[in-house]
């Protein structure tokens, strides 16, 4: 394995150090903006993006948990709630894990 100058940072590991690895702030104020049809619209490009891509990226696993705790809050049906709720744990235990994964890399 190759040395790195001293003076090139590795973004991702300096995110992991600060916490920021596990926050969209921009994003974060567009779903705060959002109404809750559009919460719902989102969720669906949500998921044809993610099918679409094949798997979830660090960025997407963000985001969803982002847009799936909004919708949790913002549901007006147990159902919704409980789905919003499931998506957003799912995606926390995944980002948990690609961290992880990323730190021993």
């Amino acid at each position: 394995m190759q040395k790195q100058p001293e003076n090139i940072i590795n973004l991702l590991v300096e995110r992991n150090k600060r916490g920021l690895v596990q926050h969209d702030p921009y994003y974060q104020v567009q779903i705060n903006r959002m109404s809750k049809i559009e919460l719902l619209e989102e969720m669906v490009r949500f998921q044809e993006e993610r099918t679409a891509k094949g798997k979830l990226t660090l960025n997407m696993m963000v985001r969803g948990r982002i847009l799936f705790r909004a919708l949790e809050i913002s549901s007006e049906t147990d159902e919704l709630r409980l789905l919003a709720s499931s998506y957003r744990r799912h995606l926390d235990h995944e980002i948990e894990d690609f961290l992880k994964s990323a730190q021993t890399n």
